[in-house]
C-alpha cells in the first residue's frame, strides 16, 4: 500500500505538471493507473480529491488570468448534469462510460497535423450560449469519470483564451464541480479507505506541481501550447482505450470467433451469457443474430413453437437482423441428431 502511494504521488506531480502544459488532461492520465490499484466505482472519488486540489492551487497561482464571463456562463449549466452524471455511475457500469471518453478525445487526432497558418484560419469563436451546453457536458462526463481535463480543452481554445487564462478560468469552472462530486460520491457509498489514501497522495502532488509550474510556462508559445494539448488528449485516449478494453473483455466474457463455410462467412461475438452471431453470404449480404428465449416471439410464433415443441428433443431460437429487411426468427429443431430448420 505505501509503495502504490508514492508511486502515484510522483506519477501524480508528473501527470499534473504536464496537465499545465497541455492546458488539462491529469486525471485522464492517472484514471488508467488507478483502475489497475482500485475498482472502477471508486476510481473518481479519488480522482475528485486530487482534482479539487489543484483547482484550488491554480486559482491561488493564477487568479489574476481568470475570465470570469465565462465563469458566470459555464457553472450553472454543468451543476444539474454533475448530479446525474455521479447519479449514474451508481447504475451504469463505469468502464462503458470511460470507453466513449477514450474514442472522444481520439477524435482530436487530426488536430495535431494542422499547420499554425490553419489553426489561425479556423480560430472562429464560438457563440456565448455553447459555454452553457458545454458545461452541461462537462458536468455530466466530469460526474462520470471524475475528470474534465482535456475533454473540453479545445473549447476554452476556441474561445481565443491564452494558456494561462485557460489554466485559471478551467480551475474556477471545476472546483464548484469537483466539491458537488466529493458530497455525491460518499452519499453514495462511492468511497473506500484506500481510495481516499490514494487521493490525498494526489491532491499533495497537485501543490507540489502547481506552484513549481508557473516557471515552465512562460517559455511556451500558444502554439506549441496547442499541439501539446491535442497530443496529450490524443495519448490519454489510447492509454483510456487500451486500459478500459482490456478489462471490459475480462469482466464481460467477450470473445470472437469465425467460420467459413463455401460463399458463406459466420463470426460470433460472445458478450456475457449472450451470443451474437454475424454471418455473411453472397446471397443475403450481412445479418446479425442473436438468441432469443420463447416468450420474446411474436404471438403467432410462438404459438407455432408451443404446437411443435413436443415433436423436437430440442429447438434453439435466432432473431435474424438484416440492412432494411424487417427482423426474422429461425427455429434450429434437433431430434435424434438431425437438425431442421424453420423460417418465420
Amino acid at each position: 500500500m505505501t509503495f502504490n502511494i508514492i508511486l502515484l504521488f510522483v506519477g501524480a506531480i508528473i501527470a499534473f505538471w504536464i496537465s499545465a502544459i497541455c492546458g488539462g488532461g491529469a486525471s485522464l492520465i492517472l484514471i488508467p493507473i488507478l483502475n489497475l490499484l482500485l475498482p472502477s466505482s471508486v476510481v473518481p472519488f479519488s480522482l475528485t480529491i486530487g482534482t479539487f486540489t489543484s483547482s484550488a492551487s491554480r486559482i491561488a497561482v493564477f487568479k489574476k488570468h481568470i475570465q470570469w464571463k465565462i465563469f458566470f456562463w459555464f457553472v450553472p449549466f454543468s451543476i444539474p448534469a454533475v448530479l446525474a452524471g455521479a447519479w449514474m455511475i451508481k447504475y451504469v457500469n463505469p468502464d462503458y462510460l470511460q470507453l466513449i471518453v477514450a474514442f472522444f478525445l481520439l477524435a482530436n487526432l487530426p488536430e495535431l497535423f494542422k499547420s499554425k497558418k490553419t489553426v489561425v484560419e479556423e480560430e472562429k469563436p464560438y457563440p456565448k450560449f455553447m459555454l452553457g451546453i458545454i458545461g452541461f457536458c462537462a458536468g455530466f462526463v466530469s460526474g462520470i469519470t471524475g475528470a474534465i481535463g482535456l475533454l473540453f480543452n479545445r473549447f476554452y481554445l476556441k474561445f481565443g483564451l491564452k494558456k494561462e487564462e485557460i489554466v485559471a478560468t478551467r480551475a474556477a469552472n471545476e472546483i464548484f464541480l469537483h466539491m458537488i462530486k466529493l458530497v455525491i460520491y460518499i452519499s453514495l457509498g462511492l468511497y473506500s479507505k484506500t481510495a481516499l489514501w490514494l487521493g490525498l497522495a494526489i491532491a499533495v502532488a497537485t501543490i507540489v506541481s502547481s506552484y513549481t509550474v508557473k516557471y515552465i510556462l512562460p517559455y511556451l508559445s500558444e502554439f506549441i501550447f496547442r499541439k501539446i494539448g491535442y497530443g496529450a488528449m490524443v495519448a490519454s485516449g489510447i492509454m483510456l482505450l487500451i486500459g478500459t478494453s482490456g478489462k471490459i473483455i475480462e469482466q464481460d466474457n467477450i470473445s470472437f470467433s469465425a467460420t467459413h463455410h463455401n460463399f458463406q462467412t459466420e463470426s460470433i461475438i460472445s458478450w456475457r451469457q449472450m451470443d451474437f452471431v454475424i454471418e455473411f453470404a453472397i446471397q443475403d449480404g450481412l445479418e446479425i443474430e442473436r438468441p432469443i428465449r420463447p416468450d420474446e416471439l411474436p404471438v403467432h410464433l410462438k404459438e407455432k413453437y408451443d404446437r411443435i415443441r413436443s415433436q423436437y428433443d430440442r429447438i434453439d431460437l435466432e432473431k435474424v437482423f438484416a440492412f432494411r429487411k424487417d427482423p426474422v426468427y429461425e427455429f434450429y429443431c434437433y431430434k435424434n441428431g438431425v437438425l431442421t430448420k424453420f423460417k418465420g
